[in-house]
């Protein structure tokens, strides 16, 4: 896809947070012992932006955490950006301006990291490895994960590294084109993953580590499943549909989606402006559990990174629920997609 074409199917602006405000709305289901609430993909108050001038301050991770556990959230993927600092933010789209140099991508991971370890220390969440420690009631368990492989550069020994301070999950390619594979966003540019792609791949499964497939080209994904002897997730995206819509170059088509579930992993349903409306995120929501089955949908917010988000606050999770047993859903069934189905995968590989 050429650059153009990207930004005129794109639309995205990943910057545009929406904070929303802090609900402390009372959870309308009852809490059980084996119902987990998780989030897929998440960047709350976009604290790997520290410093920059999108960066909303300190008080909005500490609030976005506050409201998760208000509304009894029990964990999700922490994502630090890889190629944060390669990406332009424009109003047709984000696009990236160059390359990393060097070691510059592991720097750039090294910071990143150290100033989630800093805020978590002020907040209400707590870095976790631990699949059991979902569900006490305590604390919000962050898994830390990083969106985009580009901070492995060629030294492949940096994906035990990340292992070693806590990463537990890698999404392998991002918006800026890296070494491991193509994106949905560009140009291919290795025919799918590449041959460092693959090694990552078995060293992540090697580690217990969970391979992330979200931005990826289907041929990328094709190869990823085809190469793991683990589930894959796809953190966050949506069915492609007929219409004109924003974003919609990060959708997917349900032989792309089944590449996942195949697997046994997960699709985390994306609340992105790709929906018109919460009632629509409701529809797309549906599409993706009839195209996949119950046991392999969950949801990825992309708080608070996300276009035109129709879920901009933890609130809503209750309201989502809801909106699912109102269209039939059994109570099983909505805790499988609220955060059993991940927890599954959890489980299986760390």
């Amino acid at each position: 896809m050429k650059r153009k074409e990207f930004l005129i199917h794109s639309g995205l602006a990943l910057g545009a947070t929406m904070l929303g405000s802090v609900y402390y709305g009372k959870e309308e289901f009852e809490r059980k012992s084996n119902k987990i609430d998780f989030d897929l993909h998440a960047h709350p108050g976009v604290f790997f932006a520290k410093g920059t001038a999108l960066f909303p301050g300190e008080e909005a991770f500490v609030n976005r955490i506050l409201e998760m556990k208000a509304n009894n959230l029990d964990g999700a993927f922490f994502s630090l950006v890889a190629d944060w600092p390669l990406l332009q933010i424009t109003d047709q789209g984000v696009v990236f301006n160059r390359a990393y140099q060097k070691d510059e991508g592991w720097i750039e991971f090294k910071k990143q990291l150290s100033i989630f370890k800093e805020l978590l220390q002020k907040s209400e969440a707590v870095l976790t490895v631990q699949p059991a420690a979902l569900g006490d009631g305590e604390s919000v368990k962050a898994f830390l994960a990083c969106e985009g492989g580009d901070f492995i550069g060629t030294n492949l020994g940096h994906v035990e590294e990340a292992y070693d301070e806590g990463v537990r999950s890698i999404q392998i390619v991002h918006y800026a084109p890296n070494l491991l594979g193509d994106l949905q966003t560009w140009k291919s540019e290795h025919g799918g993953l590449s041959k460092l792609g693959g090694q990552v791949i078995k060293k992540m499964n090697q580690l217990g580590m969970i391979i992330d497939v979200a931005h990826a080209s289907a041929r990328t994904v094709k190869m990823a499943v085809d190469l793991t002897k683990d589930p894959v997730i796809l953190s966050h995206s949506i069915l492609k549909d007929d219409k004109e819509r924003p974003i919609s170059a990060r959708a997917i088509s349900v032989e792309h989606a089944k590449m996942v579930s195949v697997t046994g992993g997960v699709i985390g349903i994306w609340p992105s402006g790709f929906s018109s409306s919460f009632d629509e995120f409701i529809d797309h929501t549906f599409r993706m559990i009839d195209a996949v089955g119950i046991n392999h949908v969950g949801i990825g917010t992309d708080m608070d990174a996300n276009f035109q988000p129709v879920i901009s606050s933890y609130h809503q999770f209750s309201d989502w629920k809801s909106a699912l047993s109102t269209r039939g859903l059994t109570e099983e069934e909505i805790g499988k997609i609220a955060g059993n189905n991940m927890k599954r995968v959890l489980d299986e590989v760390l």
